[in-house]
């Protein structure tokens, strides 16, 4: 069962994949088709519905154009945003 800092640490990371992803300016449809996976594969994982491995991770940030390390880095500094 997830904690709290586990919940909030997932909205981190939905945020940031939501946002490299508007930033890219692809759709969820566009997105899903560059991932080879069904629209409903990033609108769940968008949603909070479906966790996603670190590979899966690496793979959504570089069809954004996004390295996994400006990724980590990100969700690093919004860690340290949300702890105050």
């Amino acid at each position: 069962m997830a904690t709290d800092q586990q919940d909030a640490q997932n909205a981190i990371q939905r945020e940031i994949l939501i946002g490299i992803r508007v930033t890219a300016q692809l759709t969820q449809t566009q997105l899903s088709q560059k991932l080879g996976h069904p629209q409903s594969y990033v609108s769940k994982y968008e949603a909070g519905q479906r966790k996603l491995t670190l590979i899966e991770v690496r793979e959504i940030a570089l069809c954004c154009g996004v390295s996994l390390l400006d990724f980590v880095a990100q969700f690093e500094q919004e860690l340290k945003l949300s702890e105050g």
